[in-house]
């Protein structure tokens, strides 16, 4: 016997995942409550709309793929360390990268989308930036090489995309 409901973080993680995979096509409720074993009551249960399920899932990825790793850098002293340890998780297989590459596309019809993607981007620049200017690079010079930096990162997964590592 299914689960009547499931837990809202458990669609979202879900949501997250098959985003990253499918884009937009691959949320559909009855799918996704039958890989979590419940209801698809359960969905409309923590969501009124599938707009505000992607809502939630995009919110998600600001958190866990910007925000924690930004909290992770900062826990290290230095300039310089947190700059290499935000390499080192920036330059990592990411199974979910495509998700990004799926939402820039649903970006084009949703315009608040779109807006979210421009001020995490901005966030991701400017935190490089600030890491490069506690290293001794100008203001000038760290937002130039930020911007590189995160140019850079999206062009290197996109080319890796499909490739073992």
């Amino acid at each position: 016997m299914p689960r009547i409901v499931a837990k809202k973080i458990d669609w979202v993680i879900l949501g997250f995942k098959l985003f990253a995979e499918r884009g937009e096509s691959g949320l559909v409720v009855d799918d996704m409550a039958k890989t979590l074993k419940c209801n698809r009551s359960s969905f409309y249960w923590h969501f009124n709309t599938k707009k505000e399920f992607i809502d939630e899932v995009v919110d998600y990825w600001i958190d866990f793929d910007t925000e924690q790793i930004i909290k992770l850098s900062e826990r290290l002293k230095s300039p310089k360390d947190k700059f290499t340890a935000l390499l080192k998780i920036a330059f990592k297989k990411d199974p979910e990268m495509d998700f990004v590459f799926y939402l820039k596309r649903f970006a084009r019809k949703h315009k608040h989308i779109q807006t979210a993607i421009d001020q995490i981007d901005q966030r991701r620049i400017d935190y490089v930036s600030s890491l490069l200017m506690g290293m001794g690079h100008d203001t000038n010079a760290s937002k130039v090489k930020a911007t590189l930096f995160y140019k850079y990162l999206i062009g290197y997964h996109e080319m890796i995309r499909y490739k073992k590592q």
